[in-house]
């Protein structure tokens, strides 16, 4: 074998075992820090059993018609509240449109969902409003897409 070989193998096994020296000192450290019991729980206790059900329940429930669904939750959604009708919605509703705008309209059309033209956005509103006043008349009291009729108002009047 060379000189050069034997340097060379000198070298390469110092290297070796400084970096083995290295990783012993890092695992020391390692397990120093990380003492404690490992994998033990104890889940006889009703708060941890109460905080892993809340995070794995199910995202929602399906009620079936002609099945007794009083027991299922229903969650009003930010979208529902808002078009919710008012209370003694009706004879006495609001005739001006700002009114109706903020009551049924802008959960929606104030946010842009779903893909709902914000007002003051002329150019969403620019197709739509070349098609005439009576499809957006049409659209607005019988809904179009994913807006319901009457912006989810259902005690809105209707145009005379």
């Amino acid at each position: 074998m060379a000189k050069h070989d034997r340097h060379f193998i000198n070298v390469f096994s110092a290297v070796l075992g400084i970096l083995i020296a290295i990783a012993l000192i890092l695992i020391g450290i390692a397990r120093f820090v990380d003492k404690g019991p490992k994998g033990v729980r104890n889940t006889d206790d009703p708060l941890l059993q109460a905080s892993a059900h809340e995070r794995v329940k199910p995202f929602g429930e399906v009620a079936v018609s002609g099945e007794d669904n009083s027991a299922k939750e229903i969650a009003p959604t930010a979208v529902a509240v808002a078009a919710a009708p008012a209370a003694g919605a009706g004879a006495d509703q609001p005739t001006d449109g700002n009114t109706v705008y903020q009551g049924s309209c802008n959960a929606c059309h104030g946010s842009g969902l779903p893909n709902a033209p914000k007002l003051g956005d002329k150019a969403a509103w620019a197709p739509r409003i070349a098609k005439g006043i009576e499809t957006l008349d049409q659209h607005a009291l019988g809904g179009f897409n994913q807006m319901p009729a009457k912006g989810g108002n259902v005690g809105l009047w209707t145009r005379p």
